[in-house]
């Protein structure tokens, strides 16, 4: 399988910021990782392995980056005020200088699908939802979709714009609201067992149906935990849906 590896400081966020790409052809899909974890988690926790057989039959192309949760959200020494900041800037940084990579390397039509576990989740979400012009649609697996219980009751513009259970609840537009009318690549899907949170799921599918946007929740077994051995099992199970 091909790997590439590459890294630049990124002007939005003020760091230096890697990513691995897998394979050489196929649909494009950007993943998340879960918590404060790095570009390289979804190759120690086998999500590559997992869908090696699309990745090498070309049928998608695999980016991962580096989150800054670490920084932000999960960062309880911080301001919330600093860490949705922190979430505006990487919103930058994946649209201003990720996204052109993938456009060079797969076509300047192609349209990415995003894909995350957990807060993973909330990001390949985010990124869909905000901009559902660039992105195809996203994969999210075991997320909550809502950052308040991050920020300590702080709200401002940031907060609004990075928390999709807000901002979709208002959206009323004629440019972003037909767009995701028009979704068919978005799901939502969890488990039941240790440490999923379905009701999560459930609330953010209701919101979505509100919206009449199209997408598909799936809710897995009670056996089914906030794991990366049921993740492993979701992700190339809808990536053979959707991409072939």
């Amino acid at each position: 399988m091909r790997r590439d590896i590459t890294s630049w400081y990124s002007h939005n966020l003020g760091m230096e910021m890697p990513i691995v790409a897998y394979g050489n052809a196929g649909q494009p899909v950007l993943m998340f990782p879960t918590a404060a974890a790095d570009y390289l988690e979804y190759e120690r926790f086998y999500m590559v392995d997992a869908i090696k057989d699309l990745i090498e039959n070309g049928v998608v192309r695999a980016y991962s980056i580096n989150s800054v949760n670490k920084h932000s959200l999960l960062n309880q020494g911080a301001h919330p005020g600093w860490k949705v900041d922190m979430l505006t800037r990487y919103d930058n940084y994946v649209v201003d200088e990720v996204l052109p990579l993938i456009l060079n390397e797969c076509g300047q039509d192609a349209k990415p699908l995003t894909t995350g576990a957990s807060l993973g989740a909330l990001l390949a979400a985010n990124t869909y939802l905000k901009h559902s012009d660039l992105f195809r649609g996203a994969i999210a697996m075991s997320g909550s979709y809502d950052i308040y219980n991050y920020l300590e009751d702080y709200f401002d513009q940031n907060v609004y714009f990075n928390n999709p259970a807000m901002y979709i609840k208002n959206l009323n537009d004629d440019y972003h609201l037909p767009r995701l009318q028009r979704a068919d690549s978005l799901v939502v899907v969890t488990g039941q067992g240790s440490y999923e949170a379905p009701d999560r799921s459930r609330e953010f599918s209701q919101l979505l149906h509100s919206k009449g946007i199209p997408h598909r929740l799936d809710v897995w077994g009670h056996d089914v935990n906030h794991d990366w051995v049921w993740w492993r099992k979701m992700l190339p199970y809808y990536l053979g849906e959707l991409c072939h």
